[in-house]
């Protein structure tokens, strides 16, 4: 387990004592970018989700999938040293946007 969480380490690109403020926050802007492309893609995925479940007449909530997306976010978070009720936060505003949006479209 440990070799894998080492093949998992955030870095920065440069060396952070290396690079200049400018440097860092280009840095900042590049995973900003990253992020908010995860986040659209993962919109698309969840779309697809809702479509499916439009097609079998699934209901928009599923408590035991947003049960295992939560503890899957608070994994995430320990693995990479990160506040885990932050990350569960921004996970439950992603679940309840998308249902939002699957309810919309029904």
């Amino acid at each position: 387990m440990a070799d894998e969480d080492a093949d998992r380490e955030v870095s920065v690109r440069g060396d952070p004592a290396e690079m200049d403020l400018e440097e860092l926050r280009e840095e900042i802007r590049d995973i900003d970018r990253e992020i908010v492309e995860q986040i659209a893609q993962r919109t698309y995925v969840a779309d697809s989700i809702a479509a499916v479940k439009r097609e079998r007449g699934l209901p928009t909530t599923d408590e035991s999938q947003e049960q295992a997306v939560m503890e899957r976010a608070g994994e995430n978070a320990e693995q990479f040293d990160v506040d885990a009720n932050l990350v569960k936060a921004i996970f439950r505003l992603l679940i309840e946007l998308n249902k939002v949006e699957q309810r919309e479209s029904r």
